[in-house]
């Protein structure tokens, strides 16, 4: 099976073909806020280099969130439009559980940070392979006390990765930087295994995971009820 596996939730813009589980080809560029220019060319670019085609794709996956709003629309709408007509299977992968696959064969605590400002992150962790938060939006403030209590080695990942640099965290392990970004090939392992446990959908049907309203929404709100107030 040939999944073409894409992730622009955040800073990194990532694409990746595997064949199963074996990657074939990987393209990632670390620049912000391009990924409506840079996403579609790369996968041009990465099928042309495989001298693969749109047709040859059996399987498309795409992290559906949390990160960046526009990132997260622009992906979730750039595999729509590849997979639209063809009557094949998408996949939305957590953009969460796809980082922790970045370091899934680490024990001990691996915790995923994005940048949600205001002191807040996208966030979930796993102890030693198995779930202890699900995905969710916090203060870092809240969760660095929750993980510490597990009193065992802590990776971090994701652009909130420099969040925690400064701060005294029991159990602080250094994370490779290739291992920090958002990574294509592993949102492709992820929905191979949501795939085969019979998680999958349609282009139609495929939805993203915000966690919490946009900016814009939230800023409404909140002017609104100044108002009421």
């Amino acid at each position: 099976m040939k999944i073409l596996a894409l992730d622009s939730t955040a800073k990194t813009s990532s694409v990746a073909v595997l064949e199963d589980e074996s990657l074939l080809g990987l393209f990632s560029a670390n620049i912000q806020n391009t990924h409506s220019e840079t996403l579609l060319p790369m996968v041009k670019a990465l099928l042309d280099s495989l001298k693969l085609t749109n047709d040859d794709i059996d399987l498309y996956a795409v992290s559906e969130g949390p990160g960046s709003f526009t990132g997260v629309r622009i992906g979730a709408a750039t595999v729509k439009g590849l997979a639209f007509g063809r009557n094949k299977i998408c996949v939305g992968v957590s953009t969460i559980e796809a980082l922790y696959e970045n370091l899934s064969d680490y024990g001990g605590v691996v915790c995923p940070i994005m940048n949600a400002r205001r002191g807040q992150v996208y966030t979930g962790a796993f102890l030693n392979g198995k779930r202890i938060i699900d995905d969710t939006c916090m203060m870092l403030d809240d969760l660095i006390p929750m993980l510490e209590e597990a009193g065992a080695p802590i990776r971090f990942n994701g652009d909130g990765y420099d969040l925690v640099l400064n701060r005294e965290i029991k159990g602080f392990c250094p994370t490779p930087e290739l291992l920090r970004y958002q990574n294509a090939y592993s949102v492709g392992r992820v929905a191979l295994r949501k795939f085969k446990d019979g998680k999958y959908t349609t282009d139609e049907a495929l939805r993203v995971e915000y966690l919490r309203k946009p900016q814009a929404e939230r800023e409404r709100e909140e002017r609104l009820g100044g108002k009421n107030g």
